[in-house]
Parts: C-alpha cells; structure tokens; sequence
C-alpha cells in the first residue's frame, strides 16, 4: 500500500480544546475529591457508608484521570 493512498488519521477531539478540557476535567475531579474529603472527615460509625465512598472515589478518580490525559495531550505528549 503506499503512503499516498493511506488517509491521515485525525483526532476526534479537536486539539485546540485540549486545555478547555483539561481545566473542566480537573476542576471537576478536584470538586469530587474535595467532597470524598469532606465526607470522611465528617462521617461517624453510623453515618458511613462503603459504597458512596467507593462511587464517590471512582467518580473523582476518573475525572481526574482523563484531566490528567488532555493535559498531557495538551502539552504534546501523545501516548
């Protein structure tokens, strides 16, 4: 196959929002995280509960995860 005939590949993301992106990602993970703190400072033995800590964690984590992934796609490391 030659390289004339391959179409270029292109990003589904435009890479002039990667920054928007990366602020609205960590702003929103930081939010989630800033709650996880929160409620484990402030939760007794009988207010706890496993599973919002877990979904609360896993919520954070994953918007902090994908910040993490457009800023360093934003800074031009593309893995």
């Amino acid at each position: 196959m030659e390289l004339k005939a391959m179409s270029r590949h292109t990003s589904p993301v435009n890479p002039a929002v990667f920054l928007h992106l990366t602020m609205v990602l960590l702003a929103t993970g930081l939010l989630f995280t800033a709650w996880f703190s929160v409620y484990e400072v402030t939760s007794t033995r009988y207010t706890w509960d496993t599973y919002k800590e877990l979904l609360i964690s896993l919520v954070a984590s994953l918007f902090m995860d994908f910040g993490v992934l457009f800023l360093l796609f934003w800074v031009g490391i593309y893995i």
